[in-house]
Parts: structure tokens; sequence; C-alpha cells
């Protein structure tokens, strides 16, 4: 009982923490740079694939609820943003970083487990972003603009929360562990 209460806590700490990052953006082009996937990559290495996902799939909800968590706000109509797929995205990403990541957070299984959970964001982000853009929108975009505009430009900043999440994942778990 008292480890699921933790996983409770933990849980909502990382859906609240990845709501504070999609506050912290650097706008580029149609999406936004932010901090959420740092705190979905922390929450799958620290929380494990289960709890991890639950985290994200709480702010996903939070913000379909009507909460203005997403960057640009909340509520259903958001399901028809190019950008949410991405926030889809970040449930099977906390799941696969959870599952690869181990569970003493280090570096060696932390950064494969990050680049196959940042696959799986773009997996579901990058299909539905051209949905939502060449089906409901009809702008007719090729698939090499959608990579481009929707993928591409974002993987240096990507690879930098990447670095992070090795970096203070090892003393971060550590800590959870002695708490």
């Amino acid at each position: 009982m008292r480890n699921q209460t933790r996983f409770l806590v933990l849980s909502a700490l990382f859906a609240a923490l990845t709501a504070v990052g999609a506050f912290i953006r650097l706008p580029l082009g149609a999406l936004s740079l932010t901090l959420q996937f740092l705190f979905t990559a922390l929450a799958g290495v620290m929380l494990g694939p289960r709890w991890g996902a639950v985290s994200q799939a709480v702010y996903v909800a939070l913000g379909l609820a009507g909460l203005p968590v997403f960057t640009q706000g909340g509520g259903l109509g958001y399901v028809f943003q190019p950008s949410f797929g991405f926030l889809l995205g970040l449930i099977p990403a906390a799941a696969v970083i959870g599952a690869l990541a181990g569970k003493d957070g280090a570096v060696r299984k932390v950064v494969p487990a990050c680049l196959a959970g940042l696959a799986a964001l773009y997996l579901v982000g990058l299909p539905y972003m051209g949905l939502i853009l060449n089906g409901y929108l009809g702008k007719g975009l090729p698939v090499w603009t959608i990579v481009k505009t929707g993928m591409l430009i974002y993987l240096p900043g990507d690879f930098l929360k990447i670095a992070v999440t090795a970096v203070v994942a090892p003393a971060l778990c550590r800590a959870v562990k002695r708490a």
C-alpha cells in the first residue's frame, strides 16, 4: 500500500512537472520547443513503464478536461491541434523509457531508453500532425515538410533534454530510493 501511494504521488508530481514544462518554451515554427519531454523521460526513468505512462496520461486527461496545461490552453477542441499527437505520444514515450531504462538510472541504459522513447513520441506525433494538417485542415503538405517542421528542427533540443535526463537521473533515482 505504501509503495502504491508513493507511485501515485510521484505520478501526480510528474504530471504537474510536465504541465510546467509546457510553459517553458521556445517558439519554433508550427510548434514550440518545451521541457515536456524532459519530464516525460524523467517520469519513465524514475517511475517505470506503468507509472510513468500513468503520469503522462493524467497530464493529457487534465488538459482535455479543460485545464490550460497545454502550450496553447486545453479542452477537448485541442484534439484538432496539429501538436496534439505529440501530447498523446508522451504516454507511450514514458512507457518505453520506463521499460528500457532499468531501476538505477544508469547512463548506459537511460540514453538508449530515451532515444527509443523519443522515437515512440515521433511515431505517434508526426502521423497525427500530418492527419490534422492534411486531412482536417486541407494543407496538402508533403511528408518531407511534415518531418522537417515537426521533427528535424526539434532534434537538437531533444538530444539536449536526453543529455540532461542522463545526467540527473542517477542522482534522482538514488534520492527516491533513500526516501
